[in-house]
């Protein structure tokens, strides 16, 4: 008899999405085990004996050696879903030749570049989105007008972004232009809430012109091409959780 799993965790396991995502598919009713659809959480299933389908489509069971681990450095215009409902373009059109089924770890909006990791590794996508592992991510930003020590300290102590009060984040000036009116800044956050860097910014009066995620934990994509990936090592794998 195989080992029993939560059902959630394997469908994470196969690439389907973050464990979490998973629990959202069960609930809605687009799971099936065994011909029957499940949308209560906690049950278990024996992967190698119980037949797991997600829209009809059966469900097979990645093995830890097919894991495939990639850091692309995202363009401005493209959405970080598998599918998008409005036919925008999505980032899995940037990556060619893979044949895993691989998921973007987290999100950039549209209008946000830089480090985005893609794996079809579930529980790798739940260590590195839960918030208990603060796995750090790094952004450039450049805002109009010139900020002040004083906005500087607000962002490192916490600001109100509307729905959650942040936690403290390393902040730094890189440049302010006094003749373009514009400042750039570092901001290194261990948090994940939607827009944040953006609300941040917001909180203190002003706009962001654009924004670029330098860094994922140790991870950088300062020699890839914008709309450029490569797989991650092993070694870089397993330093983003020390």
């Amino acid at each position: 008899m195989s080992e029993e799993i939560r059902l959630q965790k394997f469908l994470a396991n196969c690439g389907i999405a973050s464990r979490r995502k998973c629990e959202e598919l069960i609930v809605q009713g687009k799971i099936k085990v065994n011909g029957e659809t499940i949308t209560q959480l906690g049950i278990k299933i024996e992967p190698n004996l119980d037949k797991v389908c997600y829209n009809d489509k059966e469900v097979k069971n990645n093995n830890a050696s097919e894991y495939v681990y990639i850091i692309l450095n995202k363009p401005i215009g493209y959405v970080t879903t598998s599918k998008d409902q409005f036919g925008r373009a999505t980032v899995l059109e940037l990556i060619k030749g893979v044949s895993a089924r691989i998921v973007p770890v987290g999100r950039l909006d549209m209008y946000t570049s830089g480090a985005l990791i893609l794996t079809n590794d579930g529980d790798f996508i739940y260590k590195v989105t839960h918030p208990k592992h603060e796995i750090e991510k790094t952004y450039t930003v450049t805002l109009k007008g010139q900020v002040t020590l004083e906005d500087i300290e607000k962002l490192r102590n916490g600001v109100d972004i509307g729905d959650y009060i942040t936690k403290s984040a390393k902040v730094k000036i890189l440049k302010i232009d006094n003749q373009k009116n514009i400042s750039r800044l570092e901001i290194v956050i261990h948090e994940g809430k939607n827009r944040q860097v953006r609300r941040m910014c917001e909180s203190i009066g002003k706009k962001v012109i654009a924004l670029h995620r330098t860094k994922i934990g140790n991870i950088d994509v300062k020699d890839l091409k914008i709309g450029k990936w490569r797989y991650l090592t092993k070694k870089e794998v397993n330093n983003l959780f020390k």
